[in-house]
């Protein structure tokens, strides 16, 4: 990356304090969350899943499987639905069928995705595509070599050519974080993407597809830098980590991130979201401990999605 691009950026948006951000997520893993707090916490977790199946095997049978899992995750214990359900998109004709209108919204990857290496047109075309079959949103990824070349304009101007083709649909912004590598890379790609954005987007960790997916500490960043944009300009842009996340503690550590950072007004499907597949499972095997007192084995519920 050319230095003098990215030091102007950097002088304009701030660095990040790496020791700080580690030291501040680190305190997040030793809070304890118990009785009503805690079912309260898993519910809002499972009201923020996109529920995720990204395979080349999938199916028409396995994505109506997913959107039956989305509508009733578990028929006791008052569990609400997910908040969407993602899928490729050439399934999102099939998800539309079973979810449409019932509040379970239609995600789907696109812009070449997980890669972003196709061009302009093909990607843009992918988009439409999408939401024509249904799409309520729309995950994309940036061009990572575009950002690392300091060629931010392209980067920005390639942004803004998939929210013109969204639409109505919410974009959601995937930076790839593991491929970014720094704090400060990942600020920067965020405060990129914030300044072409629609309010009510969002910004994303990963595409699950990478060694590296969401952590604590690159969810930080990129929610330190969200509150930094909002106090700036008052445009309240949305989160989404995906990949890695696998279980009921992580979703609850991750939203305590949220509260502490953005507070209350981000506990919300509409501003927070977790990409994952098998975290859904154990929210509800920790749901139903809540509710009965005895701890569920493993395959309680099934495993209907496959990807992150």
């Amino acid at each position: 990356m050319p230095a003098p691009a990215f030091r102007r950026l950097l002088d304009d948006i701030g660095p990040v304090d790496a020791v700080g951000v580690d030291e501040r997520v680190a305190k997040y893993t030793t809070r304890s969350i118990k009785k009503q707090s805690k079912v309260f916490g898993l519910k809002l977790a499972v009201t923020m899943v996109d529920l995720t199946t990204l395979e080349g095997k999938d199916t028409p049978g396995k994505v109506a499987s997913l959107c039956q899992k989305a509508l009733c995750p578990h028929p006791e214990g008052d569990v609400p639905q997910v908040a969407a359900v993602c899928v490729y998109p050439a399934m999102v004709k099939h998800a539309a069928k079973h979810v449409k209108g019932t509040g379970v919204r239609i995600a789907s990857v696109a812009t070449a995705f997980p890669s972003g290496q196709a061009p302009l047109k093909t990607r843009l075309a992918e988009v439409r595509q999408a939401v024509a079959d249904g799409a309520d949103e729309i995950d994309m990824v940036i061009n990572r070599g575009a950002f690392l070349a300091g060629e931010f304009a392209g980067m920005q101007d390639e942004i803004a050519a998939v929210v013109e083709a969204c639409g109505d649909a919410t974009l959601k912004v995937i930076l790839e974080t593991s491929e970014l590598e720094t704090y400060d890379n990942i600020r920067a790609a965020s405060f990129l993407a914030m300044r072409v954005i629609r309010p009510g987007d969002f910004i994303k960790t990963s595409t699950g597809k990478t060694s590296a997916n969401a952590t604590l500490g690159n969810n930080q960043v990129m929610l330190d830098a969200i509150r930094d944009f909002y106090l700036e300009t008052g445009t309240e842009i949305a989160m989404k980590p995906a990949g890695g996340i696998k279980t009921a503690k992580q979703a609850l550590q991750f939203l305590i991130a949220v509260k502490e950072t953005l507070g209350d007004a981000w506990l919300t499907n509409t501003r927070y979201r977790f990409g994952a597949s098998s975290l859904l499972n154990d929210l509800l095997r920790q749901l139903e401990t809540q509710r009965t007192g005895a701890y569920q084995a493993p395959w309680t519920f099934t495993e209907d999605s496959g990807g992150y």
